[in-house]
This record gives structure tokens, sequence and C-alpha cells, in this order.
């Protein structure tokens, strides 16, 4: 029973990494500029949680980080606590910070009305 709890685990983990990508993707404004990668990094700790984050040459970056929080009981939850860089149309450069958990999606940043 325990391996397919943690196996359900580790596809809500990769459910929620593959959302918050397509969001990220999907919401910011497209150049039709050559982007490439300058730098990734990705770390799947299993249940415990993961790491990832990249850079792109456009000034693009993002960081991320999750974990599973009260592990077998009914109040389990994954936690996504991240941040993401662009430069918007206007030029200037936003950033996002947020966290994801059994509450909703928060993100705060300086031009994100409160």
């Amino acid at each position: 029973m325990t391996s397919g709890i943690k196996g359900f685990a580790d596809m809500k983990l990769c459910a929620l990494l593959l959302v918050s990508m397509l969001a990220v993707v999907m919401g910011r404004p497209q150049h039709p500029k050559d982007v490439s990668i300058t730098s990734y990094s990705s770390e799947n700790i299993g249940i415990d949680g993961y790491n990832f984050g990249y850079s792109l040459s456009d000034g693009t970056s993002r960081q991320e980080n999750g974990e599973l929080k009260n592990v077998g009981t009914e109040n389990e939850a994954i936690v996504v606590r991240g941040s993401f860089t662009y430069q918007g149309d206007d030029g200037k450069e936003y950033t996002v910070n947020f966290i994801a958990d059994e509450n909703g999606y928060r993100p705060e940043g300086a031009h994100i009305p409160k």
C-alpha cells in the first residue's frame, strides 16, 4: 500500500510541475526571437520532493521546489515554492514569487495587484 501512495504522490508532483510550467509558458508574452537554455538543474528526491531551475538567454529564469507534507495523513498536501522572472513587452523585468499548496496558488510581485 505504501508504494501505491508513493507512486500517487510522485504522479501528483509531476502533474503539478507540468501545470505550473505550462502556466508560465502560456501566461508569458511571446517574443519572435530565438531563445536558448543557458542553465538547467533538476533533482527529483522522490516522495521528499523536488528542486528545479533554469535560465534562458532572454533573461527569463525560474526556480522551484516542492515537497509533500503530512505524509500518510488525511492532511497530506504538496507545497510548491518558487519564483520566475521575465522581461515584459514594455522592456521591464518582472519577478513573481509564489507558493502553491492546499490553500491554492498565491503569487506575489510588485506588478501584481494585492
